[in-house]
């Protein structure tokens, strides 16, 4: 190996000895993954008040996130091709240095457009780190050292999850929302050190931008970013009561039916869509489809669990995922060791087998789950999630060839994100329309004539009185009707909140039963 790393398309080394310029160049790329991945995250708790800070509606804040994962979901696929032109070394720099760029923009954001504006450019430009880590990773360390790097890889996004609620929460109670965006400075020039001084430049191949796959990019872009937008917007906009949704999804099934012809057709494809019909690859990328829906979920799940029914602010939805990382990041370096005793498809079902309890252990929510119930689960699913990051991408790039490698890399990280982005959506679905019908049933047996019912005011009119009034005088005197209104009112509370915790249980029960079906789905792997 040379002295260097050359990476034009990844090439496997020759040797299984690593140089110390390989080692950095992978940390670095890790780096660079963990910086992507926590800035998704970064401002689910800051968002009421950046929306306040540059006077934006719910509807216009809601767009900081999209704007972010749209662009990101669009470059992520192409980022193989973009490499194979211009070399693994200018698309890290450029892509490090305009996330960088971006970063602090968005924090310099004097109103929303340009924030989002911002936002956009920071994904787009972030969108490279995570495939290149992986393709880093599986290029240039040696097989039996693959295990190792998975776990790294898998360090970077599951600690990135928590991580990215945890400081942004802390830093937008303790100084101020626009700090959150400082935390990608320093890690981007730490990044961009590792790059220049570890990769060698290679000449740039520019020929291939004349052969360019340009209608696949295409609607591949316009596919993937409609049913991201449909995603995103589609609970605030009401779904298909909306001619804006209808037209996304349109869109989206027409570009991504497009996108996936084109690329079965093209001679030249800028990804390699018959890779998903590799046997191990093809099932890996489904169970990381459905695990990224469900990890993504869950994510989104807990911050506004804890907001909604407990009323925690940021800096405390952040402290109650820090158990989350810690356990992810001691359980992703005990991964490799396992597996060594066990084998990859053992680590990947025993993982998702413990991911899919933990989603379980959610499913009997009551007013006093708060964190003695939540934090819990959210340990057990850190190890079942570690277990599954690392195994699962050890096994589906096994027996896949050295040219392979930038497209492998690109659907893995696309697949993912697609199911998150689903994974979101249909939480945030599940919840409000769960919620309602929990409301409705309640509410049929919570009357003024259920005995029941009857007995709960007076109980609420005597509590709200400090006096014990009788059972006739609570319940029809004049002189207790202001009384009754406020205990009505508690009561209304009490039914809302029981059915938004069902609605919550409802949710990580359906969870659970997903990665419980992707546990059947691991015996299916092929050992190679």
């Amino acid at each position: 190996m040379s002295s260097r790393i050359s990476t034009q398309t990844t090439v496997m080394p020759n040797t299984d000895k690593i140089s110390l310029r390989t080692w950095v160049a992978v940390l670095g790329s890790v780096v660079g993954c963990f910086m992507a991945g926590m800035n998704v995250h970064v401002t689910n708790a800051s968002l009421p008040d950046v929306r306040g800070s540059l006077g934006a509606t719910f509807e216009e804040g809601s767009w900081i996130t999209t704007a972010y994962l749209v662009a990101e979901i669009i470059i992520i696929p192409i980022t193989g091709w973009l490499v194979s032109i211009f070399s693994m070394r200018r698309v890290l720099m450029v892509g490090t240095s305009g996330f960088v760029l971006f970063s602090m923009a968005c924090s310099l954001a004097p109103n929303i457009q340009t924030m989002i504006l911002a936002r956009a450019l920071q994904g787009a430009f972030g969108g490279v780190l995570i495939p290149l880590s992986f393709q880093l990773i599986v290029g240039e360390l040696p097989s039996h050292k693959h295990s190792l790097g998975m776990a790294l890889f898998a360090v970077a996004n599951n600690v990135a999850q928590a991580a990215g609620p945890s400081l942004g929460g802390w830093l937008t109670d303790a100084y101020s929302w626009r700090w959150i965006f400082y935390l990608q400075v320093p890690p981007g020039i730490v990044l961009l050190a590792a790059i220049g001084w570890s990769v060698k430049p290679q000449p740039m191949r520019l020929e291939k931008l004349k052969q360019g796959d340009w209608w696949g990019i295409i609607t591949m872009a316009m596919g993937l970013s409609s049913l991201q937008i449909m995603l995103e917007e589609g609970g605030r906009e009401d779904w298909f009561a909306s001619s804006f949704i209808v037209n996304c999804t349109l869109l989206a099934v027409l570009g991504i039916a497009g996108f996936i012809y084109a690329e079965l057709k093209s001679k030249t494809p800028f990804i390699n869509l018959r890779l998903l019909g590799r046997y191990n690859f093809g099932l890996a990328s489904l169970m990381q489809f459905c695990f990224g829906a469900v990890v993504f979920g869950v994510v989104f799940l807990v911050p506004n669990y804890f907001a909604e029914v407990h009323g925690y602010n940021a800096s405390q939805i952040g402290a109650m995922m820090i158990p989350y990382g810690i356990i992810q990041f001691i359980m992703s370096f005990a991964t490799p060791r396992l597996m060594r005793w066990t084998s990859a498809r053992t680590a990947i079902v025993a993982g998702f087998l413990i991911t899919g309890l933990g989603c379980l252990m959610n499913i009997h929510l009551n007013p006093d789950a708060a964190y003695n119930v939540i934090v819990p689960s959210l340990i057990v699913r850190g190890i079942g999630q570690s277990l599954v990051v690392v195994a699962l991408g050890v096994m589906a790039i096994q027996g896949l060839e050295k040219d392979q490698v930038g497209s492998a890399s690109g659907l893995f990280s696309m697949v993912r994100n697609i199911g998150g982005a689903i994974g979101i959506a249909l939480s945030s679905q599940i919840v409000v329309e769960r919620e309602k019908l929990h409301a409705q049933r309640i509410g049929e047996s919570v009357t003024s004539f259920a005995q029941a019912t009857q007995e709960r005011l007076v109980e609420t009119v005597n509590m709200l009185t400090h006096v014990h009034l009788d059972h006739a005088t609570a319940l029809y005197s004049a002189g207790a009707a202001r009384l009754r209104q406020q205990a009505l009112g508690l009561i209304d509370q009490i039914v809302r909140r029981d059915a938004l915790l069902l609605a919550y249980s409802d949710a990580f029960y359906i969870a659970g039963l997903a990665m419980l079906t992707c546990v059947l789905a691991g015996f299916f792997l092929r050992k190679t």
